[in-house]
């Protein structure tokens, strides 16, 4: 194609900028085309800004003593730069770092406890043939609830570079935030909240396990130390999740409550645009809380999945047979801590959803149009769409999406199992009572044939 053929143009990138720049400075958009790119992206952050990164990274700040447990636990080595440091990513992670080979320490002690544990369970089960199968099932529960410890290293280190990166934007985020907005992002009590979760996750550990060594016949004391920092785990990835949640609401609340300031700039369809750009940025880290922690909440809404349907199960059919015990209780205490797990992660990524997509969106559409010029009039318009093109939701990287639907889906496909196995153990009843019953007619019939024939051999003499 001729390049200077009048009747076609060069593809540019930046075309539609270029016309909405246009909109905002007049006609003379090209002279201050510098200006233009420097501002409608908002201001970039460079390696020279890693004292300002860490001076106004508040996330950080509030919600360390969650990052330093996972750490100490060995689940998620990822560490902090030197506050000197000249790079803008304040977020590492490293397969020989300090903090991923004490997560090789921590993980081979505690795989030596665990593996012990789990070879006892599979013994029982192995030899259990004889018992009945309600009986066998009770290893099968505790035998699931070890599989997380196993594949921590491919579900949580493996994504490590994701998760350093979903730090970083929360830490450019904040920045870029400020720069804008002219005001910081607050969050209230998360500092309080982080600390108390961090401590309620241990304690719900301890209260857990130990409840299972008290009501369940067969739970030994020493079985409890290979459950603690498997519980612990998983109550911390649960609290991970809300804190993250809670700081995606803010920062939208943030955003939504500095709107006017847009709309009363100098340059209010600029402004506006870069909002717009924020707002993107936010909708992509919900995005990228999903990818980088994929494998671990998938993982952890199967176990819970499979663990609550067994343990249901286990508890009817018991229930059924010989009424409510200690037992029972013990595999209700199971079902309730897993069901309310995956209730938070639902709820609160609906709640954050909500907040960041349908609220905004609203508050955007509230906006008296009469009142402004066209240019900005066309920044709204875009604003809307880039909310529709960008939905703001908590994915796992294709899996599946995190919310209430999760949550009702799990329990209509528990409650069809329970169905099916119900059923299977409904039609095991039936054929044990006909066994009984044709054990009992035999033993009647024969007494009474017994009884003839001494009557005949009574008569003869």
């Amino acid at each position: 194609m001729n390049r200077n053929n009048p009747k076609f143009r060069m593809y540019n990138p930046n075309q539609n900028e270029e016309m909405r720049g246009r909109d905002m400075f007049g006609k003379n958009g090209n002279d201050n085309k510098d200006y233009e790119i420097a501002d409608l992206y908002g201001p970039k952050v460079t390696d020279e800004d890693g004292e300002l990164l860490d001076e106004h990274d508040s996330f950080y700040i509030t919600t360390k003593s969650l990052l330093v447990l996972f750490q100490i636990m060995g689940i998620m080595p990822i560490m902090r730069v030197p506050k000197g440091a000249k790079t803008a990513r304040r977020t590492t992670y490293n397969w020989i770092s300090k903090a991923t080979l004490w997560a090789y320490l921590v993980w081979g002690l505690e795989c030596i406890i665990v593996v012990k544990v789990g070879r006892e369970r599979l013994t029982n089960f192995q030899q259990s043939s004889y018992k009945r199968f309600d009986e066998i099932i009770y290893n099968i529960i505790f035998l699931s609830i070890l599989i997380p410890h196993f594949l921590l290293p491919i579900a949580s280190w493996r994504h490590g570079p994701q998760v350093a990166i979903f730090k970083n934007m929360w830490t450019h985020y904040q920045l870029k935030y400020l720069k804008i907005t002219g005001t910081p992002i607050i969050f209230p009590n998360l500092y309080y909240l982080t600390w108390g979760l961090c401590v309620f996750s241990w304690g719900l550990s301890f209260t857990v396990v130990l409840s299972q060594h008290y009501l369940q016949d067969d739970f030994e004391l020493w079985h409890s130390f290979a459950y603690y920092h498997i519980i612990a785990m998983l109550d911390g990835f649960c609290s991970l999740w809300y804190i993250n949640c809670n700081a995606f609401s803010t920062a939208s609340h943030g955003l939504a409550m500095n709107l006017h300031k847009a709309l009363e700039a100098e340059h209010p369809a600029l402004k506006l645009a870069q909002y717009r750009h924020l707002w993107v940025d936010l909708s992509h880290m919900m995005q990228q809380l999903g990818r980088a922690y994929s494998n671990m909440y998938g993982i952890y809404c199967m176990v819970i999945f499979f663990t609550t349907t067994i343990s249901l199960y286990g508890a009817l059919t018991e229930i059924l047979e010989h009424g409510l015990s200690y037992k029972e209780m013990g595999l209700f205490v199971i079902v309730g801590y897993c069901m309310t797990l995956l209730f938070i992660i639902c709820n609160e990524a609906y709640h954050a959803s909500r907040k960041v997509g349908l609220e905004f969106q609203v508050r955007l559409l509230n906006v008296n149009l009469g009142a402004i010029d066209r240019s900005t009039q066309r920044e709204v318009e875009m604003f809307l769409v880039a909310i529709a093109k960008n939905p703001p939701i908590m994915n796992l990287d294709g899996f599946t999406n995190i919310n209430r639907e999760l949550f009702t889906a799990n329990i209509s496909f528990m409650s069809t199992y329970l169905i099916v196995l119900m059923q299977f153990k409904l039609t095991l009843l039936r054929q044990s009572a006909r066994k009984a019953l044709k054990t009992i007619v035999n033993t009647v019939l024969g007494t009474n044939t017994t009884m003839a024939d001494d009557d005949e051999d009574d008569d003869e003499e």
